[in-house]
């Protein structure tokens, strides 16, 4: 189960609908910090430098679902063991 979900949805013209993809795209090669807005709230994200990206495209008749997910986790990640002459250094 997750902690925090808040989900919102809207209907959009195709210009609107990529404007706001621009506005996040942008903000992800900016400083990492997305604000979404969701109904009359904003979401604040910090995201870190890799993302895992999933594209799913599924057609039922006439109804086509695009959904494109990112996910990272927000635990630090344990450091990286330097190697010296070719042995870790702990």
């Amino acid at each position: 189960m997750s902690d925090v979900k808040i989900e919102h949805k809207v209907v959009m013209t195709r210009a609107e609908v990529a404007q706001w993809i621009a506005d996040v795209g942008k903000a992800l090669s900016g400083d990492g910090t997305v604000s979404i807005r969701v109904g009359e709230s904003t979401v604040d994200l910090k995201v870190p430098d890799h993302v895992r990206c999933e594209a799913e495209v599924e057609v039922d008749g006439d109804e086509v679902e695009l959904e494109l997910e990112l996910k990272w986790s927000t635990a630090r990640p344990a450091p990286k063991a330097r190697l010296r002459n070719g042995v870790a250094d702990d």
